[in-house]
C-alpha cells in the first residue's frame, strides 16, 4: 500500500501514551537565521556573513570597533538560491559573492530551479560597494578571485577564465582560451599574473597568464595531476601539489591502499621545480579527505603549511619552501579543519575538536598557531560550539560563528589580544525561537567488534513511563555531530528536527559512526567500508540495541532515520534488523553500490567479482526479503549528490514483492534542500511518521 505524504500541521499534545506537553512547534525551532559564509578584508576590520532567513538568502556586513550587522542585500523571496564564494576587495570597498547553483554538490555551477521560476535560474558573479547600494550582476559565472588591486574579478565561465570590472562598469569578457577545464584562478601578489589550474582527463596542468599576446606559462608540466597553486609572497616562486594522473593496470578494489602525494614549489623565472615534501607512503600518509584537503599555504619566512594525516589526526605543519623536516604545528589527539592562514602569513586560525573537557572530542573550539613554532594556544573553551574562523586585515579581532545545545549559530567576535567575546546579529532570531530545549549528552558505546562509538543523546524532559526512542544517522559519511547546534546548514535543519523530537516525548540518539570524522584515521577510513563491507553498520545496531537495553525506553518503539549516507544506514538498519527498528525514514539514501566503473581499459581489477559480491551484501537491495518494518522514502528529483533513481529502482523492488511504503517526492528541489519552504515539509513529513507510528 503507497501513501503520498502530504504537508501536516500538528498537535501540540498527543492523547495517548507518555504524558507530555509540547513546549514549541517546528517552524518555530526551523525558524532561526543561519549564517553560511563569512570572510574579512584583507585590511582594516571590515567582515561579511551571508544569512539564510527562513530561505531568504543575503549579505550581511559589519566593521570595528562595534561590528553591528547591516544588510547589504535585499533578497526577500524563498528561491533556493544559495550565495557562495563572499568575499571583500582588499581596499574594502566592494563585496563580490556567487548567487545561484548548489555548492554542496558534485555540480557546483549548474542553476537550480527548486521555487519554478518560469524564466529559469543562473549562477552569476555580483558585486555590491561595501557602503551599500544597487548590487550588480557582473556576468554568469562561478568561483570569483578579486584582484589585489581591488579593481577587477576574475572567475570562471564554461570552465575558462573570464574577468570584469568589480563596479560592473563595462561587460566580462573571456581572458583566454585554455584546453580542458580550468579553475581554481589565483592572482599575483601584485596583481599581474594569474594562476590557474588546468583539468585534462587523466592529468592536469598549473598555468600562469601574464596578459595579451603572451603565451600560457606552464609550470613544471609532467604527467601527473597538479593543483591547488599558491604564490610566494614575492611573487616569484609557486607553490602546488602533485598526485598521480590516471592509469596503470587496474589494481584491487578491496584493500585499503595508499593515495600518493606531494608539494611542490617551482621558480618562476627559471622554470625549476623541485618536490619540497612527499608524504609518508602509509594508508594514514593518503591525501587527507577532510574540511579543505592539504589546506596548502604559502606563510611568512617562506614556510609552507598544510594539513596531513600521517600520525593518525589530520594536523598542521609547515616546512621550508627549500624543503626539510616538516615541523608538527599541533600534536596531539583531535581533528584541525576550517583553516584559515592571517594576513601577515604569521599565524594560522583553525577550528578543532580539542579541549580541557573529555566531550571537546565531540565540539568546536578555535585554535591559533604561528607557523613556525609548535606553540599552538587554544582560544575558545567551554561547551559551546565555535566553527570557521577569520582574522580582520588589521589583525586585532577573531571572528567566527559560534552555537550552543539551545542558540543556533551567530556571527562572534572576540577581541585578539583581550579575548573579550560579543555576539553579532543575535537580534535577527525571532522573537518566538524556542527559548528551551534540551542539552544532548555525550554517551559512549561499543560495537560487537570493540570499536568504541561517540554519540549524543536527547533526552525529553518530563516524560512519565517508558518512552520511543529514535536513532538519526548522520550523512557524508566525513561528518561529525556534535553536542551543540551544528556548524553545517543540513545538519542545523537535522538538529532543530532532533529537538522538535525529543520535544514530542523521542529519545534521539545521533551517531558517530565509523566513516565519520573526529576519531582518528582509522575510525575515519575503516577497512571494510561502505561498498567493501558496510562494517560501519555495526554502530548502527549497537545504537539500536544500546537504547533497548535502557530502562526509560521502549525497546519495542526503536525508530531510526537519515539522510543520504544516513538514509543507506537507515535502509540497512530496516532491511536487516526490523526486529530491532520498528519504523523508519529513510531522506535520499543509497541502496544499491553495485556500479559498473568506467574505464577505457579492458582489463579488469584482480578481484572484481569478489568486489561485486561484497558490494552486493553491503547494500540495502540485498536484504529486502527481511525488510517488515514501516518506511517512509524521501527524495527530491534534482539530487546531484545520490541519484533520484536510487529511490526509484527500491520502491519499484517494493511494489515487485507487494510489500507497503509511503513516500514524498519533492520536484527539481537537490540533496540540499535549497528551497526553506522543502526543508520544513521534509522535517513535517518525517516527524509525522515518525510519531504515528512510534507513539502510543
Amino acid at each position: 500500500m503507497k501513501k503520498l505524504i502530504l504537508r501536516v500541521l500538528f498537535a501540540l499534545t498527543f492523547c495517548s501514551g507518555p504524558t507530555f506537553a509540547q513546549k514549541f512547534s517546528l517552524n518555530q525551532v526551523l525558524s532561526y537565521p543561519f549564517p553560511t559564509e563569512l570572510t574579512s578584508s584583507e585590511r582594516g576590520s571590515k567582515i561579511a556573513v551571508a544569512i539564510n532567513e527562513e530561505g531568504k538568502r543575503n549579505v550581511y556586513v559589519a566593521e570595528g570597533p562595534s561590528f553591528k550587522l547591516r544588510k547589504l542585500t535585499n533578497y526577500n523571496t524563498d528561491d533556493g538560491q544559495e550565495i557562495s564564494s563572499l568575499s571583500i576587495s582588499p581596499d574594502g570597498n566592494f563585496v563580490v559573492f556567487v548567487r545561484g547553483g548548489d555548492h554542496s554538490s558534485n555540480e557546483g555551477s549548474v542553476p537550480v530551479n527548486p521555487a519554478f521560476d518560469p524564466a529559469g535560474t543562473k549562477v552569476q558573479v555580483w558585486s555590491i560597494a561595501f557602503a551599500g547600494g544597487e548590487a550588480k550582476a557582473l556576468s554568469e559565472g562561478d568561483y570569483p578571485a578579486i584582484s589585489p588591486k581591488s579593481n577587477q574579478v576574475a572567475f570562471i565561465k564554461n570552465s575558462q577564465v573570464w574577468i570584469a570590472p568589480i563596479d560592473g562598469s563595462v561587460q566580462a569578457k573571456s581572458l583566454f582560451t585554455a584546453r580542458g577545464s580550468s579553475s581554481s584562478v589565483k592572482w599575483s601578489p601584485d596583481g599581474e599574473k594569474l594562476a590557474f589550474v588546468s583539468a585534462r582527463a587523466d592529468h592536469s596542468f598549473i598555468g600562469i597568464y601574464s596578459g595579451p599576446g603572451k603565451p600560457i606559462q606552464w609550470i613544471a608540466p609532467s604527467f601527473a595531476r597538479d593543483g591547488q597553486p599558491r604564490w610566494s609572497p614575492d611573487g616569484t616562486h609557486m607553490a602546488f601539489i602533485r598526485t598521480p594522473g590516471t592509469g596503470s593496470v587496474p589494481d584491487s578494489i578491496l584493500p585499503r591502499k595508499h593515495q600518493p602525494w606531494a608539494i611542490w614549489t617551482a621558480d618562476l623565472n627559471t622554470g625549476k621545480a623541485t618536490q619540497v615534501w612527499k608524504a609518508p607512503a602509509t594508508l594514514a600518509g593518503s591525501m587527507p579527505t577532510t574540511d579543505g584537503g592539504a589546506n596548502l599555504n604559502w606563510a611568512a619566512g617562506n614556510r609552507i603549511v598544510f594539513v596531513s594525516y600521517h600520525d593518525g589526526w589530520p594536523h598542521l605543519y609547515s616546512v621550508p619552501s627549500t624543503g626539510g623536516q616538516p615541523l608538527l604545528l599541533t600534536p596531539g589527539n583531535f581533528m584541525v579543519e576550517q583553516v584559515m592562514l592571517s594576513a601577515d602569513g604569521k599565524s594560522v586560525l583553525f577550528s578543532a575538536n580539542k579541549g580541557t573537557e573529555k566531550q571537546d572530542i565531540d565540539r568546536r573550539h578555535i585554535g591559533r598557531v604561528a607557523v613556525d613554532k609548535a606553540a599552538m594556544e587554544m582560544l575558545t573553551a567551554g561547551n559551546g560550539i565555535e566553527a570557521y574562523p577569520v582574522l580582520t586585515g588589521d589583525g586585532n579581532t577573531i571572528v567566527y560563528l559560534s552555537s550552543t545545545a539551545q542558540r543556533p549559530l551567530v556571527p562572534t567576535v572576540m577581541d585578539a589580544r583581550k579575548k573579550n567575546v560579543a555576539l553579532i546579529g543575535e537580534e535577527l532570531i525571532p522573537g518566538n525561537f524556542p527559548k528551551q530545549m534540551v542539552a544532548p549528552r555525550q554517551v559512549v558505546f561499543k560495537a560487537p567488534d570493540g570499536i568504541e562509538v561517540h554519540g549524543q543523546l536527547f533526552e525529553p524532559v518530563g516524560v512519565k513511563g517508558k518512552s520511543p526512542a529514535i536513532v538519526y544517522v548522520h550523512g557524508g559519511p566525513q561528518r561529525q555531530m556534535v553536542l551543540g547546534w551544528h556548524f553545517m546548514d543540513y545538519y542545523s535543519i537535522d538538529y532543530a528536527l532532533n529537538q522538535y523530537l525529543a520535544s514530542m516525548g523521542f529519545t534521539i540518539l545521533s551517531v558517530n559512526y565509523r566513516l565519520g570524522v573526529g576519531y582518528g584515521y582509522e575510525f575515519h577510513k575503516p577497512a571494510q567500508g561502505g561498498a567493501t563491507g558496510a562494517i560501519e553498520y555495526q554502530d548502527i545496531k549497537a545504537a539500536g540495541d544500546w537504547l533497548a537495553a535502557q530502562p526509560n525506553i521502549d525497546a519495542k518503539r526503536i525508530g531510526i532515520y537519515g539522510g543520504s549516507y544516513g538514509g543507506f544506514l537507515t535502509a540497512m538498519a530496516l532491511a536487516k534488523n526490523s526486529d530491532r527498528f520498528a519504523a523508519g525514514v529513510d531522506i535520499h539514501g543509497v541502496h544499491n553500490w553495485v556500479r559498473t566503473p568506467a574505464t577505457q581499459s579492458p582489463e579488469k581489477a584482480p578481484d572484481a567479482e569478489e568486489a561485486l559480491k561484497i558490494a552486493r551484501q553491503s547494500s540495502p537491495v540485498n536484504w529486502i526479503d527481511g525488510w517488515k518494518s514501516p518506511v517512509l522514502f524521501i527524495h527530491a528529483d534534482d539530487d546531484r549528490n545520490v541519484a533520484y533513481s536510487q529511490t526509484v529502482d527500491l520502491i519499484r523492488r517494493f511494489e515487485n514483492k507487494g510489500m507497503p511504503y509511503e513516500f514524498l517526492a519533492i520536484p527539481d528541489d537537490t540533496h540540499h534542500w535549497m528551497k526553506y519552504s522543502n526543508a520544513v515539509t521534509v522535517s513535517e513529513a518525517t516527524a509525522e511518521f515518525l510519531k504515528r507510528k512510534l507513539i502510543k
